[in-house]
Order: C-alpha cells, then sequence, then structure tokens
C-alpha cells in the first residue's frame, strides 16, 4: 500500500490504475479511524480494483469553538487498518495542499444544508462540499463511499455530484455499532464512562420509535416523542434535535407513509453525537 501526502503522486497513481483499465475508488475520511470506517473501506474493495482512503482533518467543515485542535490524529494505526481491510493507497494531504493559497473558491448547496445539523453547524456543509470537490478533482473516482451515520452528509454530496454532473457513483455503507447499539464515532473517545453508558440510549430510543411505527403508528409527532422519552432517562444526555424528514430532500415529514428518516443530535456531556434510522411504515 502506498502512502503519500503530495498530490502530484496520488493524481499520477490514480491516473495509472485508469490507464490500465483498473477501477477507482475513494472514501474521504479524517483519520481517527474504527471499525465503522473499515466498513467503508471494504464496501469500496468490493465496488472497485483500487481503493484511495484520504485521511485529511478538514479545518474548513469545523466552526469556532468545535474541536478541530483537539481532534484525534492516529495516522500511523490508521494506516496499518486501512491496509488490512484492502486499501491501495492513502493519501494524507497537507491543508496547504488542499487549499494552496490564493484558493478562494466554496461549493455550497442550498436547501438540505438548512436544516438539522445545518441549524447549529453554520458553514460545516460548505467546507465538505468544497473539500469533497477538491478530493474528486484530484482522485478523479468512478465510486466514492459514505456512512449512513450522517445522513445529511450522504444527501448533501449525492446532491451535488449529481447537479455538478461529477461522474461520481456515490455509495452509503450502513451504519456499524457498538454491542450496546452505540454507533462507531471516533469521537467516541472523548466520553467519560457515565456517558459512554448512557449514550447507548440514543439507539434505545431510535429503536422505540421505528418499533411502534411497525405497530401502527404513523404520527411522527408521537414517534420523536417516543425518542425524547427515552433519552430523557440519562442524566448526561442533552437532546439538540429529533426530527423526521425525507431520506432524499430532507423535507420535514409529520406522518409515516412512505420511509421516514428520524435523525438526531445529541449532547453526551460535552461531545455531540449523530445517529438516525430509517422508519417505515407497517407493509
Amino acid at each position: 500500500m502506498i502512502v503519500t501526502d503530495s498530490e502530484k503522486t496520488i493524481s499520477t497513481l490514480c491516473s495509472s490504475w485508469r490507464a490500465e483499465g483498473l477501477g477507482v475508488g475513494l472514501v474521504p475520511t479524517m483519520g481517527a479511524l474504527h471499525q465503522g470506517h473499515l466498513s467503508l473501506v471494504k464496501t469500496a474493495v468490493a465496488c472497485v480494483d483500487r481503493v484511495v482512503v484520504s485521511i485529511f482533518v478538514n479545518p474548513t467543515q469545523f466552526a469556532a469553538g468545535e474541536d478541530l485542535d483537539r481532534y484525534p490524529r492516529t495516522l500511523e494505526q490508521d494506516c496499518e487498518q486501512v491496509e488490512k481491510a484492502g486499501a491501495s493507497a492513502v493519501f494524507t494531504p497537507a491543508p496547504v495542499t488542499v487549499y494552496p493559497k490564493g484558493f478562494s473558491s466554496e461549493v455550497r448547496v442550498s436547501g438540505i444544508t438548512e436544516g438539522l445539523c445545518g441549524v447549529y453547524r453554520p458553514g460545516h456543509f460548505n467546507g465538505v462540499t468544497t473539500v469533497c470537490s477538491v478530493l474528486f478533482g484530484i482522485v478523479r473516482p468512478e465510486v466514492a463511499v459514505f456512512g449512513m451515520k450522517d445522513a445529511q452528509q450522504l444527501a448533501v454530496v449525492r446532491r451535488m455530484v449529481d447537479d455538478l454532473r461529477m461522474g461520481v457513483e456515490i455509495v452509503a455503507a450502513p451504519i456499524v455499532r457498538e454491542s450496546d447499539g452505540v454507533a462507531m464515532s471516533s469521537r467516541n473517545r472523548y466520553l467519560s464512562a457515565t456517558e459512554r453508558k448512557q449514550a447507548a440510549l440514543i439507539h434505545k430510543g431510535l429503536k422505540k420509535a421505528a418499533s411502534l411505527c411497525r405497530r401502527g403508528e404513523n404520527s411522527c409527532a408521537v414517534l420523536r416523542q417516543a425518542f425524547l422519552q427515552t433519552v430523557s432517562s440519562g442524566s448526561e444526555l442533552r437532546v439538540q434535535y429529533a426530527e423526521t424528514v425525507d431520506p432524499d430532500t430532507l423535507l420535514s415529514v409529520e406522518a409515516v407513509e412512505k420511509t421516514v428518516l428520524l435523525a438526531v443530535a445529541v449532547f453526551a456531556g460535552k461531545t455531540r453525537l449523530i445517529d438516525n434510522v430509517l422508519i417505515k411504515p407497517e407493509v
């Protein structure tokens, strides 16, 4: 496996693979990798011949006061893990490589960026779409894999790719969870023992809402309340939002007539965790 921080090296490598008729995939990450990330790599490996994993803590998607400076960085361990998962190359650019002197462009997707996390993280998705555009331009993948845990990010990147005819197939990989249901996240390592234990209530609440729907409840207000009631038993938990939306448009939905996304953001102490579940009406 090749590890490089050089844009020219990774671009030339990917071009050589394409010249050989090999399909190229990309898994964009910010490092501090866990089994959830590795599932994205394995999904990409199943789709194409060669997979590039980018590891870049993107400063433009962090708002003032967020955890950019303390975001965990574990490059050596990350590279070992992705090699075992089947990656062909790791691209580890410096910020000056991604945003060189004079960089003055921004990719903005309107509408679906404005609700959910967009309300509380102004500018975040502009940072996501801009860095993804840069990475797509460097690697020129046929396929890029993103996790379903960040459902809004997935929808935003898909919209950007469709709107701008980027020619990249966006593949969604399922959420990977710990044994107690907590969605794997690089930020879970910030949690105290009590916060980590109570974080399991998030998935428990999502499952309760989905179960109610399967038993015939189609009022989204009732489903949201079921989630909120479950999480409220965690003294260290504070719900930032719990919204029922269309999984593609992210527009608010008040009755489950087709598949609905229940998306949530919850603070466990000072650590912000996101999660979601797709809720389907009784058949």
